[in-house]
């Protein structure tokens, strides 16, 4: 049995009605009445009701007013056939001007002396929420210097007590810079693969610890062409694309990184790598304090708007003093020739530096990763590094011969 339905009535709905007239509404004050029935006070209160000798309110008046039917139903038809829009005198509301779609204005902006949310409001017995000022390099600088010193003892306690360990931590650098690089690149849409990367990465660091400068050039190889063989297994959909970034991982990463090995290799090897080493730092160290405090001129501001020729000087005259000391003390070298390795493993390591910056901004991305706080990933460490390698190898076979 289906439900009876409330509204049900054997009269048609909706337009298909006839004009029948609502039974009177009982007002209970006359004064919040419309206006349009004081205007009509002669009319009977019946008005809208059916009376029984059939008497209806517009059948005496065919033209006058209806308030409401004609608004209903779209006002009284015209000469035309179409119905006219009809006075709106009667009703105010109909006066009004239709509210469009408006823009918000913009939120005001916040006085200086407003607190900022989350923050709570200083009083008498207690004082203002402090907040940690940021460096003018943008760093966080307590934490950039305990992660260096916690760098620098991994480095240096292998270096000097067992060779092999820091070429293992050498190939642990590299591992995970290949990582970052693989993943940085794939903003662009590249996918190299990470698993012969890695692999020939570690290879590549390990014949140059066995083997010398042409196992170094024969690991490059080898991971090239591993890392192709390997994409062949995805398609040749982004082949060319894929096997570019890989090559530019292979050779920016552990190419770069095997001189570490090479100059680790010979009888001193312990002390040529301190003394690259000691280099980078005194010319990030030199170009941070110039920098931050004597900037004013950009150096690449398209590339890395903070690097200035004022942070430039001081990177270059930092090196050149702590390596013309530093090798005359360790290796027995002339003062002038240390000075001139300084500057040369400074310039590279501002060049590597603006290299990395310059591939950073190309794919989008501040730091390499989140990995080592104050100081981003890996890579924004090593990316002076892997460029003075090379060039503190090249000099050092010059001025400090290898004896066989």
């Amino acid at each position: 049995m289906s439900h009876l339905d409330p509204h049900g009535s054997t009269e048609p709905r909706g337009w298909d009605r006839p004009d029948v007239s609502a039974p009177a509404l009982p007002w209970p004050e006359a004064d919040i009445e419309p206006d349009h029935w004081h205007r009509r006070s002669a009319a009977p209160p019946d008005t809208y009701a059916e009376r029984q000798d059939g008497f209806h309110p517009y059948a005496e008046e065919p033209d006058a007013p209806r308030p409401y039917a004609d608004v209903v139903r779209g006002g009284p038809a015209g000469p035309n056939g179409h119905r006219d829009r009809p006075d709106d005198s009667e009703f105010p509301t109909a006066q009004l001007e239709p509210v469009r779609d408006v823009e918000p204005e913009p939120e005001p902006a916040r006085p200086p002396g407003r607190r900022q949310r989350g923050r709570r409001r200083a009083g008498a017995d207690r004082p203002p929420t402090q907040q940690p000022a940021p460096s003018r390099a943008g760093r966080n600088l307590p934490a950039a210097i305990a992660v260096g010193v916690a760098l620098g003892a991994l480095i240096v306690v292998p270096l000097f007590f067992y060779r092999p360990a820091f070429v293992a931590v050498v190939a642990g650098a590299v591992a995970v810079g290949i990582w970052e690089m693989a993943r940085a690149v794939r903003r662009s849409g590249a996918h190299p693969p990470l698993v012969p990367l890695i692999a020939g990465g570690v290879l590549t660091v390990g014949l140059a610890w066995f083997a010398g400068p042409d196992a170094l050039s024969l690991g490059l190889l080898v991971t090239v062409l591993g890392t192709m063989v390997w994409r062949l297994g995805d398609g040749p959909r982004g082949f060319q694309r894929d096997l570019t970034a890989a090559t530019l991982i292979a050779v920016y990463v552990p190419f770069l990184a095997g001189f570490a090995a090479l100059l680790t290799a010979p009888e001193d090897g312990d002390l040529r790598v301190l003394v690259t080493l000691a280099a980078v730092v005194l010319s990030d160290t030199g170009g941070y304090a110039a920098g931050a405090n004597f900037g004013k001129h950009p150096m690449a501001p398209s590339i890395s708007p903070k690097k200035s020729w004022e942070g430039f000087a001081g990177s270059v005259g930092a090196a050149a003093l702590g390596s013309a000391l530093l090798l005359w003390l360790l290796l027995d070298v002339a003062p002038w020739w240390g000075a001139i390795f300084g500057i040369a493993v400074s310039g590279a390591a501002v060049l590597g530096d603006l290299a990395e910056s310059m591939i950073k901004r190309d794919l989008g991305v501040k730091d390499m990763s989140n990995l080592l706080p104050g100081h981003g990933g890996l890579m924004d460490r090593l990316d002076s590094i892997l460029f003075a390698l090379p060039t503190a190898y090249l000099l050092l076979a010059v001025f400090v011969p290898v004896l066989e």
